[in-house]
């Protein structure tokens, strides 16, 4: 029932209806937009499509003024009544209760646009031309499941030092030491694009130095070369689709990087001059890199053409709408199936050739250039893509043999100064 009540509003008088739950549910639209008073200048405003505001008419020096308090019945009539409270204990102290909110809404905006998350996300975008794909998109699955699934909304203006701390030591407590340290070192980065876009003013992450726990780097495991046949049994044996297979096959052929193999396109095999081009964007140094195809590695790609040769990926996603490219965890899956959990893994392959090639005589400098190991020396790195290469094809088509079990003696090596 509602009853008719007389109240001042800074020095105004009004007719005040004190509304009840259900008045305001059971108010109909009609023709035109009405209103239904609830006291002290709220109301509800009822529009001819059903929709119900939620208003507070006051006054404040000496000019009317109208606040929005929200929509019926997200906001209660009892929420809607507490508002009101808040909006008169503002006015009490002086302040427009319409202004404050302007105010709380650009600064909620304000950190929204500069919180971690959002800065993390322009660092990285700005970044990630700098990056292969596959290493761009594992970096922020990574920054995003450990850090700004935590720290994503905080300003990043605020965000001390233990805070970070704290998120780290739940990394390390999963025993990720070598993530955390990885993890520090983009965390610190984010800070200092922070500070230089002035969105913050200092770096919190490097107040951290010697605070994670010390990582002891560990070999990617691998398996002896006399092991190798027993592998391409079991490798024929494996329950898997012939694609895997193949790749398995052509990344221990060629030890290229396990991303390099993901993201290899038709496009840069030249089979005339028998050799595999990877793109400087998909190579982990930033370089294009030449990989000399030797006859296994050849007839490997011709049988893998007939299940992927219509396409543009040599190994594109078996689940095509999730990825286009084949998953970075499928070497290893296939690996793990054949019985090798622990014992191998795809990088291990790279480990395993390293070895063999100089137990056989190979020369050093050549097995590093053909496992395209960052060259600290830029004027050789302009020029290193192509160094070494007819040792290189000698070396990779003994490799091949090796692997094949055609070849188990000291190769003849070239002996020649290429600069």
């Amino acid at each position: 029932m509602l009853g008719w009540v007389s109240s001042w509003v800074s020095g105004r008088e009004e007719s005040i209806v004190h509304l009840s739950d259900k008045a305001v549910r059971n108010a109909k639209p009609a023709v035109k937009t009405y209103r239904l008073k609830d006291g002290d200048g709220l109301y509800l405003q009822v529009d001819p499509r059903g929709s119900k505001y939620w208003r507070l008419r006051y006054f404040h020096l000496g000019k009317e003024k109208m606040l929005a308090l929200g929509t019926y019945p997200e906001v209660s009539l009892a929420e809607a009544r507490g508002k009101r409270l808040d909006a008169r204990k503002l006015l009490a102290a002086g302040t427009d209760p319409g202004t404050k909110k302007k105010d709380d809404k650009r600064m909620a905006k304000f950190h929204a646009g500069n919180s971690f998350g959002s800065v993390a996300q322009e660092w990285f975008e700005t970044n990630k031309g700098k990056w292969s794909n596959d290493h761009a998109d594992r970096l922020w699955r990574r920054l995003e499941a450990n850090l700004i699934d935590e720290l994503g909304d905080r300003p990043i203006s605020e965000i001390k030092a233990i805070e970070l701390l704290d998120a780290f030591r739940v990394i390390e407590k999963r025993g990720a030491t070598e993530l955390a340290h990885r993890l520090l070192q983009i965390c610190s980065n984010i800070f200092r694009f922070a500070i230089l876009t002035g969105r913050a003013t200092y770096n919190p992450a490097g107040d951290l130095k010697g605070a994670l726990k010390p990582h002891k780097a560990q070999n990617h495991p691998t398996i002896k070369a006399q092991e190798i046949p027993d592998l391409l049994e079991k490798l024929e044996a494996v329950d898997t689709s012939p694609q895997n297979k193949l790749a398995v096959e052509l990344l221990l052929i060629t030890f290229v990087r396990t991303g390099e193999l993901r993201q290899a396109q038709w496009d840069d095999i030249d089979w005339k001059a028998k050799e595999w081009r990877l793109p400087a964007h998909t190579t982990k140094m930033k370089d294009e890199h030449i990989v000399p195809l030797s006859t296994q590695a050849l007839a490997t790609l011709e049988r893998l053409r007939e299940h992927t040769g219509w396409g543009k990926l040599l190994f594109p996603s078996q689940q095509r709408r999730k990825n286009p490219i084949m998953s970075e965890n499928t070497v290893n899956m296939v690996l793990h199936k054949m019985g090798y959990k622990d014992q191998l893994v795809g990088h291990g392959f790279r480990a395993l050739a390293s070895t063999t090639l100089n137990e056989h005589g190979f020369r050093p400098d050549v097995i590093e250039r053909q496992l395209a190991h960052a060259e600290r020396n830029k004027i050789r790195a302009a020029y290193n893509r192509a160094e070494y290469l007819p040792e290189r094809r000698e070396m990779m088509q003994w490799w091949g043999d090796f692997v094949s079990g055609k070849s188990k003696t000291k190769p003849k090596v070239i002996s020649a100064n290429f600069g």
